[in-house]
């Protein structure tokens, strides 16, 4: 795609931006405000959504519910020091970096981790 594909603004110059206007989709300007039919344009316009989750969003939630299908192992609670636990890994940190092991005591319910 060269500049000449793309769609400027016949007033001000500027670039168009897709805008969706009552379920068509539009080329409007943002400085001065044109608006243009995008079916016109002779490039193909497409507008995206990004969606940013928060930390929250991203967090996995286990239901204790089915944590008796998790796999076990032998750890020491450091709340009640039952010795067997529920784990699970999940990434907590960038992909170059290790994962986070968590435990859940089978008895008490205690959540801890340990970082690879």
């Amino acid at each position: 795609m060269t500049s000449r594909d793309l769609p400027f603004c016949p007033r001000c110059g500027k670039l168009l931006t897709p805008s969706r206007e009552g379920g068509e989709l539009k080329l409007v300007c943002r400085v001065c405000g044109f608006t243009s039919d995008a079916s016109s344009m002779p490039v193909e316009v497409k507008v995206t959504q990004h969606i940013a989750h928060s930390p929250q969003e991203r967090t996995t939630v286990i239901d204790t519910s089915t944590s008796k299908t998790m796999p076990t192992i032998r750890a020491s609670c450091p709340k009640c020091g039952h010795n067997e636990a529920y784990w699970w890994l999940l990434q907590t940190r960038r992909a170059d970096e290790g994962s986070t092991r968590f435990y859940r005591c089978v008895k008490c319910g205690f959540t801890w981790r340990e970082y690879d």
